[in-house]
């Protein structure tokens, strides 16, 4: 097996060398790669916008004055109504 001499030499040669033999795999994984970042962000923005609060529950949660997530509770419907 025949290889040159600055594909023995780190990650960087490899991955030119990865490009050069199998472009499918390497596209894919710099997507994956892509979409594993937008995962993250998107979930950091969902949990600081308070996004586990559902406006159907299926059980009663009852509440006190003091409780901190009295502010952020959903009091009117974000959708506009159906004419």
């Amino acid at each position: 097996m025949a290889t040159s001499a600055t594909a023995n030499r780190g990650l960087v040669a490899l991955i030119k060398r990865g490009w050069n033999e199998i472009p499918e795999i390497m596209g894919s994984g710099v997507h994956a790669l892509i979409g594993l970042g937008v995962m993250v962000y998107a979930c950091k923005v969902y949990y600081e916008n308070d996004g586990n609060n559902r406006r159907y529950r299926s059980t009663y949660v009852v509440l006190r004055h003091d409780d901190p997530k009295v502010p952020t509770l959903k009091t009117h419907c974000d959708i506009t109504s159906r004419p």
